[in-house]
């Protein structure tokens, strides 16, 4: 008889896949959602991990490391990203830094707090309006794939990226 592979956490796929790219700069502002995968970026001597006081610094934080030579992604919650449509029109595209995003999907799918919710409605069509490549990451058997090919295009393309975790992928069941 065949024992069946252990499932792996969707937070130890995105640090395998992290590692794999040489994103070593972490900045984040807090969420229970992304709880699980900071706790084990601090724990990884491999990273170096900031929790600014807001979204804005993280990215300012992040594409000053890409300027140095340091590669980096931005962790926030989707009522955090309202605050970077000005950053992300005025620093990140105009100078094509492949600035990494990974934002939970707040305001959908049973959270009903109307923050949340009117953020949750307007973040990918801001983010398709400045030619930001999203993609909703659902499925713990399509994750690695995708963080995989997200982080590889955005800095062969020299473009920006956000990678959305869905509650389909975070939920606790």
């Amino acid at each position: 008889m065949q024992q069946e592979e252990p499932t792996r956490n969707w937070w130890d796929i995105v640090v395998e896949v992290l590692k794999r790219h040489e994103v070593k700069l972490v900045a984040y502002v807090p969420d229970n959602v992304l709880a699980p995968l900071i706790k084990t970026l601090h724990a990884d001597p491999y990273f170096t991990v900031y929790c600014p006081a807001r979204e804005e610094e993280a990215v300012g934080i992040v594409t000053g490391a890409y300027m140095a030579g340091l590669r980096g992604i931005v962790l926030m919650q989707t009522s955090g990203f309202a605050t970077l449509p000005n950053v992300l029109a005025s620093l990140v595209r105009p100078y094509q830094i492949p600035l990494l995003m990974m934002i939970s999907e707040r305001g959908t799918m049973g959270d009903h707090q109307l923050g949340q919710v009117m953020v949750c409605r307007t973040m990918v069509p801001i983010l398709n309006s400045m030619g930001i490549e999203t993609h909703r990451m659902t499925s713990l058997q399509d994750l690695d794939f995708m963080v995989d090919g997200m982080i590889h295009q955005a800095f062969a393309t020299q473009e920006a990226a956000a990678l959305l975790l869905s509650p389909l992928l975070t939920k606790k069941r």
